[in-house]
């Protein structure tokens, strides 16, 4: 449940701009979290260039992205990556909530929203893995249904090292795998 005033709604090319005043606003809050960027990433055409991307993505079914705004602000993202079908079912979310705006829930609105999006597209699992100690974020995927299942070590390469991450994991359902027809 979102607070008065916020709405998650799909991204679209239109968001680049607003995604780029983000990013700028929270360059230092996402640094320890996110890889390192280049200039570009935070200029309204590269994040045309970003957005345009994930859009193909989402397009070829590998993807799916949803952004939060607050007025016509852009405060958060949530995206399912890699999304893989057959047997498997499953995908991994990631979510960024903008610094001022940290501390009303949104980041778990956000991970519960696209737990529904992931089961309503037939995914049977849902992953996400944080930095060991990203406690927040943590508690985010806790309040959202799901369970720490284990450690990768030296997982993503995030602020210019490779990071241990704790895993966790929702199962969505028991149903047969199998892709759902659009």
């Amino acid at each position: 449940m979102l607070p008065d005033g916020y709405e998650i709604r799909n991204l679209t090319i239109d968001d680049a701009p607003a995604l780029a005043a983000a990013f700028r606003r929270n360059r230092d809050h996402l640094a320890r979290w996110d890889p390192i960027r280049p200039a570009s990433f935070y200029t309204d055409e590269g994040q045309a260039l970003d957005v345009q991307g994930r859009l193909e993505v989402i397009e070829r079914g590998l993807g799916v992205s949803w952004v939060l705004a607050y007025g016509d602000e852009i405060v958060g993202r949530v995206n399912l990556n890699n999304i893989i079908r057959g047997v498997l079912q499953s995908c991994s979310v990631g979510y960024w909530t903008d610094a001022e705006h940290l501390g009303r829930g949104l980041a778990t609105a956000m991970a519960e929203h696209a737990v529904a999006g992931a089961e309503a597209i037939g995914l049977h699992r849902v992953e996400a893995g944080t930095i060991v100690d990203n406690v927040a974020s943590q508690g985010v995927l806790r309040r959202a249904g799901f369970t720490e299942y284990g450690m990768a070590e030296k997982f993503l390469y995030i602020a210019g090292q490779w990071q241990d991450h704790v895993l966790f994991q929702r199962i969505l359902h028991d149903r047969p795998a199998g892709n759902p027809v659009p």
